[in-house]
């Protein structure tokens, strides 16, 4: 596939390594192409564009920002270059302040996640909420002792969540579809959860598993 990732920090630059590790084509799109210039070197088969350009080539979008800039990224791609785009958003909505006892402070509330936020300014596209609950060091083909673990998605287009479990089970994960936008209330805060062990005892190699009988 085309993927475009949005972002130049460490989600997106392992995210679009992951990309390429498995044979698809990348434009990673930032604001300031001189934080990717060493990523670049060591990963010349991908391009290094404007969010737009990043976007309109692309038939999968990776939204890999700071939460906080999520919308402000998504504003500079022309509508046309998001409709009917699938957008895998892996952002949180992480408020600029530190963590007390370890729990971080989100700037949304439970009762409406930022990806639905997202979902109804950006509505021509469609999003899936997946890779916001581990770590970036775990997110392609992750081994722990324990076996795969799982990736829990949600978004309002089944078609959509069926492209990115392919994706996921690619990079290795087990997929778990919690449903409709709203899931993502429930989503976005497992970030909080797996940060809890990394601020309090700098244990950062987990990622949750849901097990049934």
């Amino acid at each position: 596939m085309k993927i475009g990732v949005l972002g130049s920090g460490d989600v997106a630059k392992t995210l679009a390594t992951g990309f390429l590790k498995h044979g698809h084509s990348v434009v990673i799109g930032t604001r300031d192409t001189g934080k990717l210039s060493e990523w670049h070197k060591a990963n010349s088969g991908a391009r290094v564009d404007s969010f737009a350009q990043a976007a309109a080539n692309s038939e999968l979008i990776v939204l890999a920002v700071k939460g906080s800039a999520a919308k402000t990224a998504l504003a500079l791609i022309p509508d046309q270059a998001l409709e009917g785009k699938v957008i895998i958003d892996a952002s949180n909505p992480i408020a600029d302040k530190p963590p007390v006892n370890g729990v971080l402070s989100f700037f949304t509330d439970m009762n409406y996640s930022l990806m639905e936020q997202l979902q109804a300014e950006f509505s021509g596209a469609r999003f899936v909420k997946a890779f916001n609950s581990v770590g970036a060091a775990h997110m392609v083909n992750p081994q722990f002792s324990g076996g795969k673990p799982t990736m829990f998605i949600a978004g309002n287009d089944d078609a959509a969540k069926a492209t990115v479990s392919f994706i996921l089970e690619q990079f290795g994960w087990l997929v778990a579809d919690m449903g409709k936008a709203e899931a993502a209330r429930a989503i976005e805060p497992l970030c909080m959860l797996w940060c809890i062990p990394g601020f309090l005892r700098n244990d950062w190699s987990h990622a949750f598993k849901l097990l049934e009988v």
